[in-house]
């Protein structure tokens, strides 16, 4: 049985920012945000001005101010590339209660641009150094940076499960195979990028190493992104001219902070956080005709989908090894082309969300948002978005309009 907020609010549209990428002209974070808030408000004929509740990583009062409005209802959760699917949870319960009735949830991030603008620097407290002191603690173990936190992971799944690197290598093939439908993906091809175009898993396994067992091909870009999307009551859904895309169930959980903390390397809380959104929704793994999840590494999607309960523990990468997930397969999964391939600022949870509107609407292939066999037949979605170091979770299931 559904839980009491079931279908108590839905995506109503989803915008990017003009251009995304490896942008050769560099942007600016806010300017990331603001073209995707613009083309949101155009795509559904929303008003900036109806907007009462803002969700964003820490920007919601300067995004307001630059918009010119004074929300009810104001959220600033950051906790890693997860926080997007929070926010959509947020707003639904904010919108349940009465408070709001249209939330924005907005994300720029100039990860590519950033390294030519210069990012400015503080120490992490005031006579700690530059270091935090868990940073300092992780890395007399080698954990020092993404790369190497999440190769510890693989290591250990591999010597539980008796998985390989080259069954890893598969996601990242097939989420390029993805990014080769979507004309907006930076790997989309080589004409559009040097390293583009469609890859082999000997390509993955024989390309640049960075953090044994991870080569480069198992590691998500560093891009520039803008995204934005709109979460509201039904009352409002139903004077769209866009479809809905109903929320049929959200959870939020986290296992630590420190990486050291980890209980198990092979598991996540996102099989808590997809517990509470199935148990809401009153469905489970198999009544899913797809899912987005985040795929900052491949090891990173393959436990993902394992905690999701879409496969037995240690078969996560068999969806991809085995096809499934591939254009044209049974189950399709990161249809973009995912954070490995389609892009990723830094925090890739917006795009997660982007995407499963998309799909859901009917809207991932009509020339811009994809090319033919992009759009799937999916009616039902499981997202779930990964912070930190394997540390914090958001999992929603979202439904197709009836």
């Amino acid at each position: 049985m559904p839980g009491q907020l079931y279908k108590s609010a839905a995506i109503v549209g989803a915008a990017e920012a003009n251009e995304i990428g490896f942008l050769k002209t560099p942007v600016t974070s806010l300017q990331l945000h603001i073209e995707a808030i613009k083309n949101l408000s155009e795509q559904t004929g929303v008003p900036i001005a109806k907007i009462d509740g803002v969700f964003s990583t820490g920007w919601s009062t300067e995004l307001c101010e630059h918009l010119g409005i004074t929300p009810k209802y104001i959220d600033t959760t950051a906790v890693g590339g997860c926080s997007f699917e929070m926010h959509v949870h947020h707003a639904m319960a904010a919108i349940h209660a009465g408070i709001i009735d249209i939330a924005l949830i907005s994300h720029g991030e100039n990860g590519h641009s950033a390294n030519k603008l210069g990012r400015g620097g503080a120490n992490y407290a005031a006579g700690a150094g530059n270091k935090s002191p868990a940073f300092e603690m992780s890395m007399a173990y080698g954990i020092a940076g993404a790369p190497a936190g999440y190769a510890h992971a693989m290591v250990r799944h591999m010597h539980r499960y008796g998985t390989t690197r080259e069954d890893y290598a598969h996601i990242a093939k097939v989420s390029r195979d993805w990014a080769t439908l979507n004309p907006r993906a930076a790997m989309y091809s080589k004409e559009k990028h040097p390293f583009g175009g469609p890859i082999t898993v000997e390509q993955v396994e024989e390309s640049r190493l960075i953090a044994w067992p991870l080569t480069i091909l198992h590691c998500c870009m560093v891009t520039d992104h803008g995204g934005a999307v709109f979460v509201v009551s039904p009352k409002v859904a139903a004077g769209l001219k866009t479809k809905p895309v109903w929320i049929a169930g959200a959870g939020e959980s986290m296992g630590h902070g420190n990486m050291l903390e980890m209980e198990d390397f092979t598991a996540t809380s996102a099989r808590r956080s997809a517990e509470a959104a199935y148990t809401m929704a009153g469905m489970g793994p198999t009544d899913m005709e797809m899912a987005l999840v985040y795929d900052s590494f491949t090891i990173t999607a393959a436990i993902t989908v394992e905690m999701l309960g879409l496969t037995p523990l240690g078969e996560g990468h068999t969806l991809w090894k085995d096809g499934h997930a591939a254009p044209g397969g049974k189950f399709p999964i990161n249809t973009n082309g995912g954070g490995l391939s389609f892009n990723h600022s830094g925090m890739y949870g917006m795009p997660l969300l982007i995407e499963a509107y998309r799909q859901l609407s009917g809207t991932a292939e009509d020339g811009i948002n994809g090319d033919p066999g992009k759009q799937t037949n999916a009616r039902t979605c499981v997202v779930n978005g990964t912070g930190g170091s394997l540390s914090t979770t958001s999992t929603l299931v979202l439904m197709a309009d009836e």
